[in-house]
């Protein structure tokens, strides 16, 4: 077998990466093996994590799984852009360091312990790229093979979780004497489900349990399942199969990857792995494979990259533009699409009533729901996962702009009777749904440039004296804040057109208002 293929990429992977230590954290033993300058905690070769989770990526993508997609772009200066065919399809040239997200967001998956689902045709790397996650974590060939749930119609709950001992069922005088033989799997920090959606209804609700609760149970018995980055696939993204996914199974899902089609400019790559008897699950180098404390302490380092608040205000606005609907609610705060959706009534003959806004410029009014808070804690960390990646300390902008999408793809579902969707060139976005989302973050930004809210928010400014907290605040300054929510709220009402960030600033400050108010009647009472 050549050598090269167990060649590790050598470091450094991002010359560019940027050093210094992550934000303040708790003391660990693991820091006194940490390198001077306070970075990554190192692995045993001297590596630090981050940059042995670069080196996995590569061996992977120029070695284990043929994917020369690179859809995650970043830049360093302009770009050389080519336009194709009809469609004027844009081709960029990155001009720095970008990955294919194929690759990229499983690992990252495994960094951040959360739910991947992998679609694609058959035979397009899925179940390959999972087990090679598997292996990364330390286990062996043969206990990631033999741990793999394989979908199929028949599969019960004992099936998936473990099966009652023949005796306890026949002596057991109550459920709670039966011992279960729990299946090995359950264990593993790497749980793989090949082809869920042909698991049957009742077993998924049982799969969900252990997806979302981390427990398993069966005849009143309960296993408790460790922390673990799963692997899901699925031969198309519209949920279908044998069986439908239940709603609540697919909202547990974090991030979703396409498999793309295979180039067929590299079919001499796999000449010459065939000729040489080569499988990249049998070579898989020890460098970039992570113990158990390494995979923690990675997760720990990824939840200390800073989000800067610029950022995050940029991210708040877009997750603003999707909940309202005007006419769902009398109350102010009913005004909603959950209120909607809840009340069981014909979404569209509500939307007809939703006049008086420009509803290609409405973002809100492209999707048929809004973001759970599932959905942003998960975009959060996987923004935060790819700043560690590239060997940052604090997320960009354009790791925003790259992640998101992939985490909302199926958190945001679009309404296609919008008439954004009705612009020409808009329409390829009705099929593209992560150009889409894409799509959605830049208008946002836009808008958010727009109005100069870098520059001046006054609802931030309020919440910032707000959360000094109220000890030692006196009845006068409580009033003067009180007077500033009061008249902000006045200008706005006067002929301002209602959007989805409008409507989660009148809100905010209601809450504000109504926290000065509490503390006004008590300061007043401990005056008598």
């Amino acid at each position: 077998m050549p050598e090269w293929f167990r060649k590790v990429p050598e470091a450094p992977t991002n010359p560019a990466a940027a050093s210094g230590a992550p934000a303040s954290r708790a003391f660990d033993v693991a820091h006194l093996y940490e390198d001077p300058a306070g970075t990554s905690a190192a692995a045993p070769s001297g590596t630090a994590l981050d940059e042995r989770l670069r080196q996995a990526y590569f061996w992977i993508v120029n070695t284990a799984i043929l994917s020369p997609f690179y859809d995650i772009e970043y830049e360093e200066g302009p770009s050389q852009r080519f336009t194709f065919g009809d469609s004027k399809g844009l081709l960029t040239l990155p001009s720095a360091q970008s990955y294919s997200s194929f690759i990229l967001l499983p690992l990252l998956n495994l960094a951040v312990r959360r739910r991947c689902l992998l679609v694609g045709g058959p035979g397009r790397g899925k179940t390959a790229s999972a087990v090679l996650m598997g292996l990364l974590a330390g286990y062996s060939l043969k206990e990631v093979r033999r741990a793999i749930q394989h979908g199929q119609p028949q599969m019960t709950v004992t099936d998936l979780l473990g099966h009652p001992l023949p005796k306890d069922l026949v002596s057991a005088e109550s459920p709670e004497q039966i011992r279960i033989a729990w299946r090995r799997w359950l264990s593993m920090r790497v749980k793989i489900i090949d082809e869920y959606n042909r698991i049957p209804t009742r077993t998924q609700s049982a799969l969900l349990t252990v997806m979302g609760d981390n427990y398993a149970e069966v005849y009143d018995q309960v296993y408790e399942c460790p922390d673990a980055a799963w692997y899901l696939t699925a031969n198309d993204d519209a949920g279908g199969g044998t069986y439908q996914v239940i709603e609540a199974l697919r909202d547990r899902i974090d991030v979703v990857v396409k498999a793309l089609h295979f180039n067929s400019r590299f079919l001499g790559d796999l000449l010459a792995r065939m000729e040489a008897k080569m499988r990249p699950e049998d070579v898989v180098p020890e460098a970039i494979v992570f113990r158990e404390d390494e995979l923690s302490r990675m997760h720990d380092e990824i939840l200390r990259v800073v989000v800067p608040i610029p950022i995050r205000r940029r991210i708040e606005f877009f997750a603003s533009q999707f909940e309202l609907c005007e006419p769902a609610g009398s109350q102010f705060e009913y005004k909603t699409k959950d209120t909607l959706k809840l009340s069981g009534v014909d979404p569209q003959s509500v939307a007809s009533r939703d006049s008086g806004r420009d509803r290609v410029k409405d973002l809100g009014s492209q999707t048929k729901n809004g973001l759970s808070v599932r959905a942003l804690m998960t975009a959060l960390e996987f923004v935060k996962a790819m700043a560690y990646f590239r060997g940052e300390r604090a997320v960009a902008l354009e790791d925003v702009r790259q992640i998101v999408p992939f985490v909302l793809h199926d958190k945001l579902v679009p309404d296609l009777n919008s008439p954004f969707f009705d612009v020409p060139e808009n329409e390829v976005h009705r099929v593209d749904r992560i150009g889409w989302i894409r799509r959605l973050l830049d208008l946002s930004c836009a808008e958010y440039d727009r109005l100069g809210l870098d520059r001046e928010d006054p609802v931030a400014e309020l919440d910032a004296r707000l959360r000094k907290g109220l000890e030692g605040v006196t009845e006068s300054q409580a009033c003067v804040e009180v007077a500033k929510i009061e008249r902000l709220l006045k200008e706005w009402s006067s002929g301002r057109k209602l959007y989805g960030p409008l409507f989660d600033d009148i809100l905010k400050l209601k809450s504000m208002h109504q926290r000065y108010t509490n503390y006004l009647r008590w300061l007043r009472w401990t005056a008598k």
